[in-house]
């Protein structure tokens, strides 16, 4: 294991060590990036230092570019590839030591990796030679992780950096931030500048508004980021002329893995773009969040390479004591899927008894293992499929795979190609005008007639990719172009995502997919005319917008899935018309294909949707009468006093189950209306056994018998219970009663002649003495005709007012 900082040298100085030492005489130096762009410019270094062209003694292999040769000796990899060169040849044969750099990011496929090339070393190579490498300082748990192994610690040759805070004013867009910045530095440090941007889109509107603010003579602006012309990234990293600046724009790639020479200020977006899944609905995104601390120190420490340098920081330091230590490892947060297959390829199941630092979920890889079944890539038992290893063999996401491979059957072969190649990358075409995916194949079969709006770097690595595919599959290269096959390729690779138009508003018109969630298009696309979407990327928001998707016709949708398409009963709730809905529905999944009314259902069904419509209507929409809340207080109060004895009957407790006090009554109804003259009480009632409806009479009785002779009723719903009675009606009454055997004593909520609360005891004793002076004196000139004694212990109680004198009297 291997600790040291950014910039001390790690990535270009072992990989050549190691190559030298006598052990390895023969055999083969594996370099493990992150990063293609780090690998090729690593590569590059170190060919540069033994003074030797790229392909002899050091060379690389990315994605759809390779630079090696026979004599090679330092190969760097990146992380994909090798997990795919693994699979095929577990035994490595050939290679003598493997490199990990930059372990502490946490990709996923870095994590696997490394997982299998620690069971690859125990079950076939023990004489193979495992260096990991990180440029943290928490280098413990990757020590045990490997086995308790040797720790080499290098603190580099870094200086130290000054942080300056500059948070933005509040709605302030970040390119501006960026901008106003950018043109400080510029005014009062010396020295090239490194921005820290979460991709390229920000990228490009920095470089737009620090234009616009106007650089300095003698200042120039390079990007960097992955997808970049090899001749753009060379000038990113190149060191400024004698006598010129520049400000390089930069992705997380210029965090680790490479270093940028001549920078000494450092100006930090504090944002990264994480890979985030969602398994409710299957999709992964990449999200923009706040860089986590760890993350903003490798960052700062850019500026401390080659003497005393700034970082600045756009938020403040409450802020950054908030932040997360570490950024979360992509294995709890990224897309299962390819992992999931990864682990089956390898027959590792769920990844169980694999060397992980942080093992993947099973709520993440069991979802994952489903849709690879339900893409034929494995089979009922978990294991992979001839289909799914073919799957493998390809590189491509499965489902992308599952899309190339599967498109044969329909003669669709070179169009999946290219579509593949589209989808693996960001796009051809910039915007928001670029949604229907039909328009980028469009672009790239035509790429002149595409116009501004074609990202030329992603054409050129689209084509690229797709003649790679074409090789793989041996495809024809003629033939092709059949726009119109869009929808049916995209239902191959994204069957979880066909979708069907509800309804249209003047702003939006949403879909709902056949994972039973719900995604949405802006009115005035013309997408949103299809009535049948397959989509490809959607995200963000409580209902996800569509990104890129295509129109596919019902009929081609019933071909592609005549298997998964069946008719099935519904007796459902429908909230908008508040009834219950009963239909045969032709459905795939959650998208209803066609329905019809069904004729007569069974009375139990109707009642069961009605009572999931009463759940989610809640107790309002119960005809409650006050004495029906009596009843339900009562059973309560007793259900306090004696857990467990008595039924829950609280609002929650009722909505949980319906049917178990309304079901009788629910028959032979089926809408909202109808439920107005349900009899509440009885319902209630249903909830006790014999036994305890006489039970509750003794302990918790309904009324109280008030000394004027009149019934009051007692009220429950307090703690604890009164009984409202006038004044007048208590004369002579020194105490009251309890309930619950004798438990609890009640309360006396005392009113005036109108009605109007005058006093709440439960001594009435004490009240007589005490209270009822004051009481009457208010009182009796108020009201005049009731009676209003001196000793109101001698006083008959009465509900009545003072008889009339008659005239003359």
């Amino acid at each position: 294991m291997l600790q040291a900082p950014p910039g001390a040298g790690k990535t270009t100085r072992v990989p050549l060590a190691v190559a030298a030492h006598p052990r390895m005489a023969g055999w083969k130096v594996l370099v493990l990036e992150p990063r293609r762009l780090a690998a090729r410019l690593a590569a590059g270094h170190m060919a540069a230092e033994r003074g030797e062209r790229l392909g002899e003694h050091v060379g690389y292999r990315v994605r759809l570019d390779r630079k090696i040769g026979p004599k090679t000796r330092v190969e760097l990899v990146t992380d994909g590839l090798f997990l795919r060169q693994l699979q095929e040849d577990p035994e490595l044969a050939g290679v003598g030591c493997l490199i990990f750099d930059e372990v502490h990011e946490r990709g996923l496929e870095s994590d696997l990796a490394l997982a299998l090339a620690l069971e690859a070393r125990a079950a076939f190579r023990p004489d193979l030679w495992l260096i990991a490498m990180s440029a943290t300082l928490e280098a413990e748990p990757w020590v045990a992780l490997l086995g308790d192994v040797p720790l080499i610690t290098s603190s580099g040759r870094s200086h130290p950096v000054e942080l300056r805070w500059r948070p933005p004013p509040r709605g302030e867009r970040l390119e501006r931030s960026v901008a106003r910045v950018v043109k400080e530095v510029l005014r009062e440090e010396s020295g090239s500048l490194l921005v820290f941007l979460p991709g390229q889109a920000e990228i490009r509107r920095a470089a737009q508004a620090i234009e616009k603010a106007g650089l300095p003579e003698g200042t120039s602006l390079a990007p960097l980021y992955g997808d970049l012309s090899r001749a753009a990234q060379t000038a990113a990293i190149t060191p400024a002329a004698p006598g010129r600046r520049k400000v390089v724009l930069a992705s997380a790639i210029a965090e680790t893995s490479l270093t940028i020479e001549g920078i000494r200020v450092v100006v930090d977006s504090g944002l990264a773009r994480l890979p985030r899944y969602d398994p409710r609905s299957g999709m992964a995104r990449l999200e923009t969040l706040p860089a986590s601390k760890a993350t903003a120190t490798q960052r700062s420490g850019r500026a401390g390479r080659l003497e005393p340098g700034i970082c600045y920081r756009l938020w403040d330091e409450a802020e950054h004591r908030a932040r997360a230590a570490q950024p979360l490892p992509e294995i709890l947060a990224g897309d299962p899927l390819p992992l999931a297959l990864d682990l089956a390829l390898w027959g590792a199941g769920q990844g169980d008894g694999l060397a992980f630092l942080d093992p993947p979920p099973a709520t993440l890889i069991e979802p994952a293992r489903r849709l690879l079944r339900d893409l034929g890539a494995l089979d009922s038992d978990g294991a992979p499929t001839a289909h799914g290893r073919a799957i493998g063999r390809l590189g491509l996401h499965p489902r992308l795979g599952h899309m190339v491979l599967s498109a044969a059957d329909l003669g669709l072969a070179r169009d999946a190609c290219r579509l593949a190649a589209l989808l693996s990358g960001r796009g051809l075409l910039r915007g928001e005008d670029g949604r229907d995916l039909r328009q980028h194949l469009e672009a790239l079969l035509q790429p002149k007639a595409a116009g501004a709006s074609l990202d030329r770097g992603a054409l050129h690595e689209a084509q690229a990719l797709a003649r790679q595919l074409e090789g793989q599959l041996r495809v024809a290269r003629e033939g092709g172009g059949d726009l119109g096959a869009v929808g049916r390729l995209l239902a191959l690779a994204y069957p979880d995502r066909l979708a069907k138009r509800l309804d249209q508003e003047r702003e939006r018109t949403r879909y709902r997919m056949a994972n039973g969630r719900q995604a949405e298009l802006p009115s005035e696309d013309p997408l949103a005319l299809e009535p049948w979407l397959a989509i490809a990327d959607l995200g963000g928001g409580v209902v996800p917008r569509i990104f890129r998707a295509a129109p596919i016709a019902l009929s081609e949708i019933e071909a592609l899935f005549e298997d998964r398409v069946s008719w099935q009963r519904r007796v459902a709730w429908d909230p908008r018309t508040k009834g219950v809905l009963a239909r045969q529905e032709r459905r795939l999944d959650a998208l209803v294909l066609e329905e019809r009314p069904l004729r007569d259902p069974a009375a139990a069904e109707v009642a069961a949707a009605l009572a999931e419509g009463i759940r989610r209507l809640g107790v309002g929409a119960l005809p409650w009468t006050a004495e029906t809340r009596a009843r339900q207080a009562r059973i309560a109060f007793a259900g306090r006093l004696q857990p467990g004895l008595w039924p829950a009957v609280d609002d929650k407790s009722l909505l949980a189950d319906p049917l178990s006090w309304l079901g009788d009554q629910l028959m032979g109804r089926a809408k909202a209306s109808e439920l107005q003259d349900l009899d509440l009480a009885a319902g209630l009632f249903l909830l006790l056994d014999h036994r305890q409806r006489r039970a509750l009479d003794r302990f918790a009785p309904q009324h109280l018998a008030a000394a004027s002779g009149r019934s009051v009723a007692i009220d429950y719903a307090s703690d604890p219970p009164v009984v409202s009675v006038k004044l007048q009606e208590m004369f002579g009454t020194t105490s009251l009663p309890s309930v619950a055997d004798g438990q609890v004593p009640l309360r006396a909520e005392l009113l005036s002649p109108a009605g109007r609360p005058l006093a709440v005891t439960g001594d009435l004793a004490r009240f007589w003495q005490e209270g009822y002076p004051q009481v009457r004196a208010e009182m009796r000139g108020r009201y005049p005709r009731h009676p209003w004694p001196e000793d109101p212990l001698a006083a008959p109680a009465t509900a009545r007012t003072k008889a009339k004198p008659r005239k003359g009297k």
